[in-house]
């Protein structure tokens, strides 16, 4: 039997026995490998490529034809990409036998048109085709009902209807729901499909996807030199024998900055798994210490001892790496139709087995490299002392001089590096700089942990007592306290550009109009019609008071807008002020406001920006279309809005006649908060399609805090797993010490503490030094998620209860645990 496969299976063996301290090696080991499979197979399933997605285009057709409107002139080339603009000669839709003369006699063309049709609770998305045909086989799939004749429709499940059910169309009959379809990609999208539709044309020229056509089955292939013909027809063409064939591509190279990123986010994800595992495999040296004290006393060499604590690792990280692997799999497959029905997209099954075994195979190293010291502690282990009975630490001979100095340096350049990514715009920078401060305080633990041990006689004898052995043990305490701050440094960096990017959104999140308001603005129409559509909202908002807006026109008829320029959150914008009375400055400001008012009586804006009155005065530019801008000067005063983000100006009609322009009552608000599908929109079309309408809800980002503590579970996880096996390697270091402490009277709390005191000296000074580290690499990308560009300044925010949590409460939460972990010990025979 050669040694390898000796060295496996006292290994396996060992594994076994100790189940638990294997359990908590394998998930740390095997959680990054079974986090990036799952991503990297839930992004595969949920990404639809041409080749996939192309059933649901056009069906069981060779080809997809869709007609653009007159005058587009329309360009398609063999890259895949195609273009298209108006201008050009306009001409008649394109008919069945122009298609046929070009794709040849025998071709064969059903009508397929898709757009859009207006229900009382919105537009969604149409095909008007004959389901029942062969050539739409695969567009949508029957799952109830049956399929719909003339006057007939069938619909998808996010609409919510059944069987029997009438749809309304806005401007058409009613149309009888025959049965529930479900589109191949996307499971919550709201379209509805049948033989003949009201369909609205699409309003962007040249879509491809939306628009009459045909789908067409062809005696030979479509090919390229079909493509100009049918584009000089006006048709954009969508045809399985046209998809690139990406194998004949050459593949782009990624750009810099992405192959740099992948490389710091395998370094990271190598490193903080051996770290965390350290400690692991040091505890299971510690209790095999014997039975390789033995294997040496029979003949073992100190390469056979190396082996077999090396057998560990791999055991142990082969078999986190396939089950993470496995589990990784099955989660993304099954996070994928969730993903979908949260209106996400999905595709058949996939797996990209080559970036699948990549992280696999990079999962093997952190079980190898964790169990590498051990390793070589093992071959360096005195039989006679360790089968007597002892195992001295080595003493302490002070710091490596040389890693200090290099972590030192490390330390300095990653600092310099942040300073300098912060000034960059991508996000990688920060995270390339963070790579060598967090490999320097690695090299520089080893001192850290000396320095903080000369707090231990300003300290209680149980902290003392832990302290010390901490020290004088550094192998095991020197990779559990570089995990923590690996750990926390990561938390906290992600917990200060979280903050910093929900804070900047908040404040910079500006709007006119206070949050829970509606607007309803009517373009250009008589005064008859707008007088219906005030009428008709009245109506349909009975109990809200209805604030009028005015329109502002010059002599010859021309809309003008009111704007100026402010600065919000350190960036300029552009505000255009509105036109009334007191109503709608109690509608802006939440209240009635006396000084206001009277202010706007007196012919005065009342201005919200309190920046932009100088001297009394707020400076406007009268704006259309085609015409220079006039400066007006309008006497204004400051007031306060309904809320923080609010913004703008209200000008008194007598202002803007004074300046010779005209008012026209064009706009209507209120405090309503208008619910998800309300038909308002819909009915007010009905009196007019010139009129839109607005809700204001406010700025919203419930994310940023919900990530934030999920960061924190995730901390939670690693932080105390990782300080907890370090503790019990502590507690199998300090049975001496606990034995002479019990035989000179210490009670049993005393030692628990002392155990405790371990993992509080771990947990917190890994904890401090991870939050410096970390606050420097959330600052560096701070500037990145919330700059907009030059002139922009950063904002930098402080998650202040998250940070104590993972700083003062994850300690605090190790040293609980290890308190209630059992430290009795049994007296220890010991040699004179």
């Amino acid at each position: 039997m050669s040694a390898l496969v000796a060295a496996l299976r006292i290994s396996r063996r060992s594994v076994w026995r100790a189940r638990g301290r294997s359990a908590l090696i394998v998930v740390m080991i095997g959680l990054p490998v079974l986090l990036i499979t799952g991503l990297l197979v839930l992004y595969a399933t949920g990404t639809v490529n041409l080749d996939e997605g192309i059933g649901a285009r056009i069906g069981a057709a060779d080809a997809g034809l869709v007609q653009t409107p007159p005058g587009t002139v329309v360009r398609q080339d063999r890259s895949g990409g195609s273009g298209w603009n108006g201008g050009g000669v306009e001409r008649p839709p394109a008919g069945v036998a122009e298609i046929t003369g070009i794709l040849g006699p025998g071709t064969r063309l059903i009508p397929f048109g898709v757009g859009t049709i207006r229900l009382p609770s919105g537009p969604v998305t149409a095909v008007e085709t004959d389901l029942g045909d062969p050539l739409t086989k695969g567009v949508l799939t029957l799952a109830e009902g049956r399929l719909p004749r003339a006057g007939e429709v069938v619909v998808t499940p996010a609409l919510g209807l059944r069987p029997g059910d009438l749809l309304r169309p806005a401007d058409a009959p009613p149309l009888t729901v025959t049965g529930i379809v479900d589109h191949p990609h996307q499971p919550t999208i709201r379209q509805v499909a049948g033989p003949d539709l009201p369909l609205t044309p699409s309003r962007e020229i040249g879509s491809s996807d939306s628009g009459p056509g045909w789908l067409a089955s062809t005696p030979k292939p479509v090919t390229w030199d079909d493509v100009p013909r049918l584009n000089e027809l006006g048709l954009v063409v969508v045809a399985r024998d046209l998809i690139p064939n990406r194998a004949d591509r050459p593949a782009a190279l990624w750009n810099t900055p992405t192959s740099i990123g992948v490389a710091v986010f395998v370094i990271m994800v190598v490193l903080v798994p051996v770290l965390l595992a350290g400690p692991a495999f040091a505890v299971g040296l510690r209790r095999r210490r014997r039975e390789l004290a033995e294997i040496a006393a029979q003949g073992g060499s100190a390469g056979h001892l190396r082996l077999i604590v090396l057998a560990d690792g791999l055991v142990l990280g082969g078999f986190a790496t396939v089950v993470a692997t496995g589990l990784g799999i099955g989660a993304g497959l099954l996070g994928a139709p969730v993903i979908a029905r949260l209106g996400g997209r999905i595709g058949p099954p996939e797996i990209p087995w080559t970036e699948v075994l990549y992280v696999a195979a990079i999962g093997l190293v952190p079980g190898l490299v964790a169990a590498l010291v051990p390793a070589v502690q093992a071959g360096r282990q005195h039989t006679a002392t360790v089968l007597a009975g002892r195992a001295p630490a080595t003493p302490w001979r002070g710091w490596p001089l040389v890693w200090t100095l290099i972590g030192a340096v490390l330390v300095l350049g990653g600092l310099a590096a942040s300073v300098a990514a912060r000034r960059q715009g991508e996000l990688v920078w920060p995270f390339v700089a963070a790579l060598p401060i967090m490999l320097g305080l690695v090299a520089l633990t080893p001192f850290l942990v000396w320095f903080a041990g000369r707090l231990a006689p300003r300290l209680r004898l149980p902290l003392r007592v832990a302290v010390r052995d901490a020290v004088r043990n550094r192998s095991r305490t020197v990779s559990a306290v570089a995990a923590v701050i690996a750990v926390t440094a990561a938390a906290v960096a992600v917990g200060i550009s979280t903050e910093s990017q929900r804070r900047d959104y908040h404040d910079s999140y500006t709007s006119a109009r206070p949050a829970g308001s509606l607007a309803i603005w009517a373009g250009t129409m008589r005064d008859s019609a707008w007088t219906k559509l005030r009428t008709e909202a009245a109506r349909l908002l009975p109990g809200v008071p209805l604030a009028v807006g005015y329109h502002v026109h010059d002599g010859e008829g021309r809309r003008y807008a009111m704007r100026y320029t402010t600065r919000w959150n350190g960036v300029r914008t552009s505000r255009t002020a509105v036109v009334g009375d007191r109503d709608l400055l109690r509608f802006l400001q939440g209240r009635d406001d006396p000084a206001a008012a009277a202010a706007l009586a007196s012919g005065k804006a009342v201005v919200f920006d309190a920046s932009n009155v100088r001297e009394g005065k707020i400076t406007l530019r009268a704006s259309v279309a085609s015409h220079p801008d006039r400066r007006i000067e309008v006497p204004a005063v400051a007031a306060t809005p309904a809320d923080d983000f609010q913004g703008g100006a209200l000008l008194p009609r007598a202002v803007v006649e004074q300046a010779g322009f005209t008012t026209t009552p064009r706009q209507l608000y209120g405090m309503y908060d208008l619910p998800a599908g309300s038909p308002l929109w819909s009915e007010l079309t009905e009196v007019t399609p010139r009129v839109s309408i607005a809700a204001e809800s406010g700025p919203q980002n419930p994310g940023g805090p919900v990530w934030l503590w999920i960061w924190l579970g995730a901390a939670v996880i690693l932080v105390v797993g990782g300080t907890l096996a370090a503790t019990r390697l502590a507690a199998a270091d300090m049975r001496p010490d606990r034995a002479t402490m019990l035989a000179i009277g210490a009670p049993p709390w005393t030692l628990r503490w002392a155990v405790a005191g371990q993992a509080l000296f771990i947990a917190g000074l890994g904890a401090a030094v991870g939050l410096a580290a970390g606050t420097v690499t959330g600052v560096a990308l701070s500037r990145p998620m919330t700059s907009r560009g030059v002139g922009d300044p950063a904002t930098i925010a402080l998650p202040w209860a998250f940070l104590a949590a993972v700083v003062v409460g994850l300690p605090l939460l190790a040293s609980a645990m290890a308190l209630i972990t059992r430290a009795r010990a049994p007296l220890t025979r010991r040699l004179s």
